[in-house]
């Protein structure tokens, strides 16, 4: 199973309009962020979790001729803002996209795309096929298990996800007990990481080192980073050999 970061940038990516920072001004190319998405290829399946502002640019850069599905962590516009690019996937592979999400995210999508579910529909919409998933249970596309994993986006429930040993989990601040629990034995963790300074809705840079030291992954991703944070370069620097900041464009192979 291949992953590919599309983005790992928080909601107003970086740079950031009308920012001079030095990690908006700077030069590396590690430094600029979509907004936060990743793609998924298994043997059988091409699966994108979040389709964000930055969506069709993402998928152009990654060359990703085919989409099988895609899966929402949950409602916010940076992760749902770029559902209409799924046109092209729609005419090319003759097919209802499968889009998986809770009924509540689901009945936000429902709303703000009202034109997709119409019951008589402009020609050229997205076809989509709305698929419900909850905290609770497990769900398979094509031939990867997805685990969800519930966690708080201050007062917010969005979900992560567990695929074999690899786990994805975007915009937490807190994750209870029962839902670290499925965490455990994954060997490569993806986290937010906003800033360095104290968040009411993500976790900081120490916070999410202080989780991944609890569940000891072989290997941890850093990503949904803000132009706070730091350089890459730098904050590269003060992390240990396990842990490493993600970047856009970056491919890790999972089991």
């Amino acid at each position: 199973m291949k992953i590919t970061f599309l983005g790992t940038g928080t909601s107003q990516g970086v740079p950031v309009i009308g920012c001079d920072c030095p990690v908006c001004s700077s030069l590396d190319y590690r430094d600029k962020r979509l907004r936060s998405s990743i793609h998924i290829q298994s043997q059988e399946a091409s699966i994108v979790i979040d389709t964000g502002p930055d969506f069709r640019s993402q998928m152009l850069r990654e060359r990703i001729p085919k989409l099988d599905a895609v899966v929402f962590t949950h409602e916010h516009k940076d992760h749902t803002a770029g559902l209409d690019d799924i046109r092209p996937y729609n005419f090319m592979q003759q097919l209802d996209m499968p889009v998986y999400a809770t009924p509540r995210v689901l009945d936000q999508i429902k709303r703000e795309y009202s034109y997709i579910f119409e019951e008589v529909k402009y020609p050229g919409v997205p076809q989509v096929q709305a698929v419900p998933i909850s905290k609770s249970k497990s769900f398979h596309i094509s031939d990867l298990q997805f685990t969800p994993i519930e966690v708080m986006h201050y007062r917010l429930p969005v979900l992560g996800f567990r695929i074999g040993d690899f786990t994805y989990i975007t915009d937490a601040k807190t994750i209870a007990g029962d839902e670290l629990e499925k965490i455990k034995g994954t060997k490569t963790l993806v986290i937010n990481a906003l800033q360095r300074t104290h968040h009411i809705s993500h976790f900081t840079l120490d916070e999410a080192i202080q989780l991944i030291e609890t569940l000891q992954p072989q290997q941890a991703y850093l990503t949904h980073i803000s132009h706070k944070l730091g350089n890459h370069e730098e904050v590269e620097k003060l992390l240990p050999d396990h842990i490493k900041l993600a970047y856009d464009g970056l491919k890790i192979d999972v089991s």
